[in-house]
């Protein structure tokens, strides 16, 4: 019974985290064009907008893991998933360009700390001997709000539903998963001393080689997700772009599954490194597509979309992997800064892809973008197995 997994509290949690991302993904493909039809706001304009979120949410996220190992962890998370809520009231209400730019800065926070502490609850609650294959459900239920939401929010825009009923539907939708977070049962921490403050306390010391490596990862995601579809439009491709995310949520539904399992014999380092394989040889596919449609317009639409479901698998492997080995390398009362520590890493290189991306398509093309990628993550595999990997083994606390 001590191992067992599917409990109350691991059912609400995941619901919670579902319902929660749902809302993020909602509104994701509709702000572009809520910032240009309501406020008339140029493209650069609204990029720099929607970058608030991002960078506010990742200011936000080492601090977090100091406040959940020094506090009650569920009061912190309840009280951040409800102003994450609030704030679609906010959206709904808000009629002034200065204000909504507030309400996503406010967001990007209640996201940062609301995140950080889902992901260290569900460490919390589930026995530490199925610990991967408890993250690798936990991320699956984001990968499901991934390929629905963005549909969905896309979907009631094109029925010609107000702005202010989908905020609405946000709103509701992120109401419901903080009655499930309120349902979460979570562990009565003994009373500690606060954690003095210093820098292991927002940063995981024993963390930054892992941290390197996945940021390297991270680059070419990041200019994957926010590019993809203007790199199609680029070459020619006429397909549907939307079900590029669809099939890239499915590939990492179905890898969390298995990998966790993996994770869960001690297989920690050797599933990152397999997934390195997919994942560089997936990047490497979509960067030749745009010399593929010179040839087959069918068999580019072939590869564009295999690419998503490798990426997928590939990531949906290293995903738990990776979480786990940040809180294998902390003790227990780290778990909040190893969490955010992992999450810094990923949005780092998420924020990079997206800049560093731009600039490359501007001075040469879409296919050197992804090009690029596929060669940081050889030198972020090379890195992990010559350095992070030992350094792990030798540095582990469990």
């Amino acid at each position: 019974m001590e191992d067992k997994l599917v409990t109350r509290s691991f059912i609400c949690i995941l619901a919670a985290n579902f319902l929660l991302y749902f809302g993020f993904w909602l509104l994701v493909p509709i702000l572009p064009f809520y910032l240009k039809e309501t406020f008339s706001c140029t493209e650069a304009a609204i990029g720099t907008i929607l970058s608030c979120y991002t960078v506010s949410a990742l200011c936000t996220r080492p601090f977090m893991g100091y406040l959940y190992d020094g506090f009650a962890r569920k009061p912190i998370y309840l009280m951040a998933y409800l102003l994450f809520t609030a704030i679609f009231a906010g959206y709904v209400l808000t009629g002034l360009l200065a204000v909504f730019i507030m309400l996503r800065v406010v967001h990007g926070v209640a996201f940062g700390t609301v995140t950080v502490g889902g992901n260290t609850l569900v460490i919390d609650i589930t026995p530490s001997s199925r610990r991967g294959e408890a993250l690798g459900y936990y991320g699956l239920t984001n990968n499901i709000a991934m390929s629905i939401g963005p549909m969905t929010g896309l979907f009631l825009h094109d029925s010609h539903l107000s702005y202010e009923h989908i905020f609405s539907i946000g709103l509701a939708t992120c109401a419901l998963g903080f009655v499930a977070a309120m349902s979460v049962r979570a562990p009565r921490k003994a009373p500690v001393r606060r954690p003095p403050i210093s820098l292991d306390r927002f940063i995981l010391l024993k963390g930054i080689p892992a941290g390197i490596a996945l940021l390297l990862l991270s680059i070419p995601y990041g200019a994957t997700t926010n590019y993809v579809a203007v790199y199609a439009r680029q070459i020619g491709l006429d397909v549907p772009t939307g079900f590029f995310f669809t099939l890239m949520a499915v590939g990492m539904g179905v890898s969390r599954i298995f990998a966790g399992k993996y994770v869960d014999k001690g297989y920690i380092t050797q599933t990152i490194s397999y997934g390195f394989y997919v994942v560089i040889a997936a990047f490497f596919l979509l960067s030749t597509c745009s010399h593929v449609i010179a040839y087959s317009h069918a068999w580019c639409a072939a590869i564009f979309y295999l690419v998503p479901f490798m990426l997928g698998v590939g990531f949906g492997v290293m995903f738990p992997a990776y979480n786990t080995l940040y809180v294998n390398l902390a003790p227990n009362n780290q778990r909040g800064t190893a969490t955010s520590t992992y999450l810094t890493s990923w949005d780092v290189g998420i924020g990079l892809g997206i800049s560093t991306g731009g600039y490359i398509a501007e001075h040469y093309a879409f296919d050197a973008v992804y090009l690029f990628g596929s060669v940081l993550c050889v030198v972020s595999m090379l890195y992990f197995n010559l350095y992070v990997s030992p350094h792990f083994h030798r540095n582990k606390v469990r």
